[in-house]
């Protein structure tokens, strides 16, 4: 019996068959082929149009139910659609099947080519959109990523604490503390390399042993978080000086001259806190003492890692719920318009991004419990803060 492929079908027939009584699958193939046999012509004979492959094989499947059978019929044809309608409507004479009365209705003709043509449209959508996504970076992209492969290569790992910093530390007189990864990135851009990153929350033993021993700076982001930094850091550190970045800026993201002139108006300690704005000290010591203590389950660190490595370089973010599922995938610049439209409850939040203050914001407003990110400006927060150097 001849066969057509279905990617050589032209037209598909999809019919439905009622039969009052119980009938087998070779019963209703045998009645299509015997009751349309001379009824069309010999140009239109079923079993002469199977052997030539014009008409593919005839699929029928029945379900018998209290009695009565019904089922349906799947005939793919190579004709043109005149002589596939002929052929459609010609199963509609079929009356009895076996010794059973039977009614045969012809539900739709389906055009093959329409559905293809259909799947090459949305297929070319996605591969257009994977194309744009993918496009050549432009001559600046190619700049950036240069300087930034430059400014990698000058860091190292500092001291007992490990802690990221320029080439230049041991060979200066003066150190400028800042508080990450980040900003000592930004400080290398722009010839600063003796710099050194706390890369936690609390001052590390290696910047308290350097502060014994250099002049140190320390150099802050212009908001109340690094007024925290700066009472946390000088209770334990001998910081000599402190400069801010300007109001509402962080030092990752100062322009050179930003930040040569936050370096140029540095100040005393002293004159530091006098200008700190008066605050209940317990209770900031009390909002780090609370970060602190809230840790993940060693399976809740394994899946953060897996999520975090998941979207290195797509500057998107995860929002999981308490059993850590994906509640959505979004971009970093969208999560605060997300998180506010959001109707289930996100217990953590990981984003290819670098962790500021106010991501940190919006997930204790959100009662957050978790942001987990590739670097942090964030040293006291509400929520659990973590890093790619915590996982």
């Amino acid at each position: 019996m001849g066969k057509i492929s279905p990617i050589a079908a032209k037209y598909i027939i999809h019919a439905s068959i009622q039969i009052d009584g119980v009938v087998e699958r070779p019963d209703v193939i045998g009645a299509i082929f015997g009751q349309t046999e001379g009824l069309l012509g010999s140009d239109l004979e079923l079993r002469e149009l199977q052997r030539s492959g014009r008409i593919g094989r005839i699929e029928v499947n029945v379900d018998t139910r209290a009695g009565k059978t019904y089922g349906s019929i799947v005939i793919p044809s190579s004709l043109d659609k005149a002589e596939t309608a002929i052929i459609a409507a010609a199963l509609e004479v079929i009356q009895r099947i076996g010794p059973c009365n039977a009614k045969i209705k012809i539900n739709e003709i389906e055009d093959v080519r329409v559905s293809k043509r259909k799947y090459v449209i949305e297929r070319a959508k996605e591969l257009l959109k994977q194309l744009t996504e993918r496009v050549l970076p432009d001559s600046q992209e190619l700049a950036d990523e240069v300087t930034l492969a430059v400014r990698t290569m000058e860091i190292q790992q500092y001291g007992k604490d490990r802690l990221t910093a320029g080439p230049a530390i041991d060979d200066s007189d003066e150190i400028i503390i800042v508080e990450g990864r980040a900003d000592v990135l930004n400080l290398l851009k722009h010839g600063i390399k003796n710099v050194i990153a706390m890369n936690g929350t609390s001052c590390p033993e290696t910047i308290i042993e350097l502060s014994k021993k250099k002049i140190a700076t320390l150099f802050v982001d212009g908001d109340r978080g690094g007024d925290l930094i700066i009472k946390e850091v000088t209770s334990v550190a001998d910081i000599d000086f402190v400069a801010r970045a300007p109001d509402g800026k962080e030092v990752e993201e100062l322009t050179k001259k930003e930040i040569h002139k936050a370096l140029r108006n540095k100040v005393t300690l002293e004159q530091a806190k006098h200008e700190l704005p008066r605050e209940n000290h317990r209770h900031v010591n009390h909002q780090i003492h609370r970060h602190q203590k809230q840790k993940p389950t060693e399976d809740e660190l394994a899946t953060f890692k897996d999520y975090l490595e998941d979207l290195i370089g797509t500057r998107g973010a995860y929002l999981l719920d308490k059993k850590l599922n994906i509640l959505a995938k979004v971009p970093a610049s969208e999560l605060a318009s997300t998180i506010r439209t959001m109707n289930s409850p996100i217990y953590a939040i990981v984003v290819d991004a670098i962790i500021d203050h106010s991501m940190a914001e919006l997930a204790e407003r959100n009662r957050i419990q978790f942001i987990i990110g590739m670097d942090s400006k964030v040293k006291a927060a509400r929520t659990s803060i973590l890093t790619v150097q915590d996982l």
